[in-house]
């Protein structure tokens, strides 16, 4: 384990964007409340009253609030998505072009259940062979995100044109087309509650604390050819050295992950690989940011007993974190280093940071936490 000592330099983004080989110049999308809109389950009344508090604490426009009628299930099959979320959604949409975010409530559904398989596709056929079988069950959050597109696919991902690594080639849609979302989520409506208020209270005051970042092995020396595993481990590491520059950072580069008791005053993580089995190391700092390299972390946020990772950081005081509701494979997790880069740069808020570090949309991660959330916009890292 490694403890780097906190340097006082503002050259950290510089770094940031030299080690995710990014030549383009890096701007806020000075995200306004106005831009946001807020979706909310009416069979779910705790969770519109809460859509309004927030609202009421974000300064959002009341006309910003659209209440949809469906089941109050994690789950739902994909023709009532397309029904009884996407299409009101899409029809809020026609005439606020204005909107970049959509905001998901309590009580709104987690995942889109149901399988394609490659042969009903020809063009995944071509593209992934006989032997894989495309799953499209996905986050009802990434769906959303290309609810402006018409006749998007349904049973692979799509490149996401917002991220930075992205932004030099071509894509299939432009980023106009596509929606950052976020979702305002947990276990119990207490915990969303103090989801929303632990943002608003540490943007005031700065979040504090220790980073904490577990890898599996020690950073290889040539990072030219690194693919899958190898490419994510190392990502890793780079965040350690991003977030180093001016925050205090613990790395832990063997196969253990943290111990209880290892990772006191914890206010943000990145780590892995613990399927579903959440390690108590951690004693969270209010307003912390975490989330875990994992294949189903997000599965659930509601079944008692569930150990996944975004429940458990949730249940134990993180105010966001990050986590897919299927298998992702790797490739399709946000990159650590770009993540905490921008969210310690202080002008970018938390979906922000998570839009420009995500690859994929359409897909299965899911973004839990206040998305106007600038836990560092006090600190004035970069002048």
């Amino acid at each position: 384990m490694r403890i780097f000592p906190l340097k006082n330099t503002r050259l950290f983004f510089i770094v940031l964007c030299l080690l995710s080989c990014l030549v383009i110049p890096v701007l806020s999308f000075a995200l306004d409340p106005k831009e946001i809109v807020i979706v909310a389950n009416g069979q779910e009344r705790e969770g519109v009253k809460l859509a309004k508090y927030y609202m009421e604490k974000r300064k959002i426009p009341p006309a910003n609030l659209l209440i949809i009628q469906t089941a109050v299930n994690e789950g739902i099959e994909r023709y009532f998505y397309d029904d009884e979320i996407a299409e009101p959604v899409r029809d809020f949409l026609e005439d606020k072009p204005e909107v970049s975010c959509l905001l998901l409530f309590y009580g709104m559904p987690l995942r889109i259940n149901g399988k394609v398989p490659v042969a009903d596709n020809p063009a995944l056929k071509q593209s992934h062979g006989e032997r894989r079988q495309k799953d499209p069950v996905a986050s009802v959050d990434s769906e959303l995100s290309v609810v402006r597109i018409e006749d998007p696919p349904v049973a692979d991902w799509i490149a996401n044109p917002w991220f930075l690594q992205f932004q030099q080639q071509k894509v299939a849609y432009e980023k106009g087309q596509v929606l950052m979302v976020a979702r305002l989520d947990g276990p119990d409506i207490a915990t969303v509650k103090r989801l929303i208020d632990d943002s608003l209270v540490i943007e005031k005051q700065g979040l504090s604390g220790t980073a904490y970042f577990d890898a599996r092995w020690s950073q290889p020396a040539d990072e030219t050819h690194l693919q899958g595993y190898g490419l994510y481990d190392n990502a890793i590491h780079l965040a350690a050295q991003v977030t180093e520059k001016v925050f205090p950072v613990v790395l832990n580069e063997v196969a253990a992950l943290f111990q209880p008791g290892d990772a006191p005053d914890a206010a943000l993580y990145c780590g892995w690989y613990s399927l579903a089995r959440y390690q108590d190391a951690f004693d969270w700092k209010q307003g912390a940011i975490a989330y875990h390299i994992a294949s189903a972390e997000c599965t659930t946020l509601k079944k008692e007993g569930s150990q996944v990772w975004c429940k458990r950081l949730l249940e134990d005081g993180v105010a966001a974190t990050i986590g897919p509701v299927g298998e992702p494979y790797v490739q399709a997790f946000p990159f650590p280093q770009i993540f905490f880069g921008l969210l310690l740069d202080g002008d970018f808020t938390l979906v922000e940071a998570y839009s420009l570090s995500l690859p994929f949309v359409s897909w299965k991660m899911v973004l839990i936490g206040d998305p106007l959330y600038q836990p560092f916009r006090q600190r004035g890292v970069l002048p």
